[in-house]
C-alpha cells in the first residue's frame, strides 16, 4: 500500500519509515504540513498518516482541507497529546482513526491495514476500487492478496513489479516522470541516473503482453510512464 507519511520529529520518522517499509508499504515522506498537503493533493495514497502538531500546516488543518476538496483517503492521526477534545475533533472532521505517541510500529500497521479494508467503493475514469481491489480494461489488481490477472490468466509479477503496476493503474491516463516513479516505489535515496524504471516496466509488458496485445503501459517520449484509459464504450 501507498502511504503518506507526514512527520516532523526525525527520530520518529525514521523508525516509523523503516517499520513499514520492512512490513511491504510504499511510504512517502514529509518533515512539514505543507508540503504534506501538497503531495496527498497532487498524488493518490491508500492511507495518510499526519501528526497533528508540525511545522507549516498541522494535522487537522490537512485533514479538515482535503476532505473539503473531496479527498476521501483514510486519514490517521499521530500525536503526543491524548485529550478527548484533540480526538474528538479529529474525528469529527473525518479522521478514520487516531494513534497517540509512543506506539509500536506494528499497531500502526495493523491501524493502517483496517482503515482501508473500511474504506468505501469509489468509481473514477474506468478504474474501479472496490476496497482493494483496482480493475482497468482486463487487468486486475488485488492490493491485499497481491494478485494480478489479465483476462483471467494469472500474472507472476516480483514484489518490486507488483508496487509499480499498481502505482500506474490507480491513476489510468496520468503521466509520471520516472523520477516520480523512483521516488515512490524505490525511495528517495535511489540513484535518479539509473534506468530501473525502464527495466521494470519492460518486464512488466513482457507479462502482460503475450495475454493481451493492447499496450496497456504507454511510453511518453521525453517524460515517463501512464497506464492508458479504457476506451468509453458507446
Amino acid at each position: 500500500m501507498n502511504v503518506l507519511f507526514v512527520e516532523d520529529e526525525a527520530k520518529i520518522a525514521n523508525f516509523v519509515r523503516a517499520g513499514l517499509k520492512e512490513q511491504g508499504f510504499v511510504v512517502d515522506y514529509c518533515d512539514n504540513g505543507d508540503e504534506g498537503y501538497l503531495r496527498a493533493l497532487e498524488n493518490e495514497y491508500d492511507v495518510l498518516v499526519l501528526d497533528i502538531m508540525m511545522p507549516g500546516k498541522d494535522g487537522l488543518s490537512i485533514l479538515k482541507l482535503l476532505r473539503r476538496q473531496g479527498r476521501n483517503a483514510p486519514v490517521i492521526l499521530l500525536t503526543a497529546r491524548n485529550e478527548l477534545d484533540d480526538r474528538l475533533e479529529g474525528l469529527n472532521l473525518g479522521a478514520d482513526d487516531y494513534i497517540a505517541k509512543p506506539f509500536f510500529v506494528e499497531e500502526l500497521a495493523a491501524r493502517i491495514h483496517a482503515v482501508v479494508r473500511r474504506s468505501v467503493s469509489d468509481v473514477y475514469d474506468g478504474l474501479r476500487l472496490r476496497q482493494n481491489l483496482l480493475s482497468v480494461g482486463p487487468i486486475k489488481l488485488d492490493r491485499i492478496t497481491r494478485e494480478v490477472t489479465c483476462d483471467r490468466q494469472a500474472i507472476e509479477l516480483t514484489s518490486r513489479e507488483f508496487n509499480l503496476l499498481e502505482y500506474l493503474m490507480r491513476s489510468p491516463g496520468r503521466v509520471f516522470t520516472r523520477t516520480q516513479i523512483l521516488e515512490h516505489v524505490w525511495g528517495y535515496d535511489f540513484n535518479p541516473n539509473t534506468n530501473v524504471v525502464d527495466v521494470c516496466i519492460q518486464r512488466i509488458r513482457k507479462k502482460i503482453d503475450p495475454i493481451d496485445e493492447a499496450v496497456w503501459i504507454e511510453s511518453i517520449r521525453g517524460v515517463g510512464y501512464r497506464f492508458r484509459k479504457p476506451e468509453s464504450s458507446s
